[in-house]
């Protein structure tokens, strides 16, 4: 599912911003950028966010802005002199602004003083992270309420499309009954009223749609339940959907009937929207 969070801790010295933004995904996809210093408390940081958002693709970054005079990286003096007077030997006309900015482009021209994570600091930053992860899941929970009622709104247009196709059923048994029956007269042949009464129930068992229709309203009022389950049933909908689009064809290729197909079509229609929105679905 989609969402966002952010949350700033102000040091002392400097500025942590932390964010988080997460895409839809089937499974968890976790892109982390943060600043060498905290590489080694990566591996705690995607436990934490996995446990929490389960799916998605995650991009976490770790921004720090130093705020105070101190700074970890200094000028290597000796080694900026002995590149300016390198330079100056093959650049004649440079003064020594230019040389100076070409020499601390060079390697080893700047140390930086490899930092050790403070333990206290840390505490804050990782209550920080908790924040931002709270803000996220606060998004995603208002994205799903908006999704639980467009799936409830859904589920009862397929519903009442059903009811169509319920009260249209005897109406287009008798219709195949009669086309059958026109036909066979048509050929102008003698035949038996009870071998075709016999062979007539056969083929009309052949279109009988019973089985589709109860199979249909139960995985309809599966779907509602499993909505409003307080467990994560993104996938366990996905599989629900699966089974109505299966009685929904069923219903669709037996029926033989354009006005029952029509209602089918409209059927699918409300079931594909509902796929697409499942994948925003945890």
């Amino acid at each position: 599912m989609t969402g966002y969070g952010k949350s700033v801790l102000q040091l002392p010295t400097k500025k942590i911003t932390i964010e988080l933004k997460s895409l839809n995904s089937k499974n968890l996809d976790l892109n982390a950028r943060m600043p060498s210093i905290y590489r080694e408390k990566e591996l705690d940081l995607r436990k934490l966010i996995a446990k929490q958002l389960v799916r998605g693709k995650v991009d976490f970054s770790i921004y720090v802005e130093t705020t105070a005079d101190d700074t970890s990286t200094q000028i290597n003096a000796p080694v900026v002199k002995q590149y300016m007077e390198q330079l100056k030997a093959v650049y004649n006309d440079g003064n020594q602004m230019e040389l100076l900015k070409m020499a601390v482009r060079f390697p080893d021209a700047l140390n930086t003083v490899r930092e050790e994570i403070d333990d206290t600091e840390w505490t804050q930053i990782e209550a920080e992270i908790k924040t931002a992860l709270n803000h996220l899941s606060d998004y995603r929970l208002n994205e799903g309420k908006v999704l639980e009622q467009d799936f409830k709104d859904r589920i009862k247009n397929i519903a009442d499309l059903l009811e169509q196709v319920i009260v249209m059923d005897p109406e287009r048994i008798d219709g195949v009954r009669e086309r059958l029956r026109k036909g066979v007269e048509e050929l102008r042949e003698k035949y038996d009223d009870n071998r075709f009464e016999q062979e007539l129930v056969y083929y009309i068992e052949k279109f009988d749609i019973t089985e589709e229709k109860v199979r249909l309203n139960n995985h309809l009022n599966y779907f509602n339940e499993s909505i409003n389950s307080p467990d994560s049933n993104g996938k366990k909908l996905g599989f629900i959907a699966q089974e109505i689009g299966r009685e929904i064809n069923t219903i669709g290729s037996k029926s033989n009937y354009a006005p029952m197909q029509q209602l089918v079509v409209q059927m699918k229609d409300e079931l594909e929207k509902i796929k697409e929105q499942l994948l925003n679905a945890l």
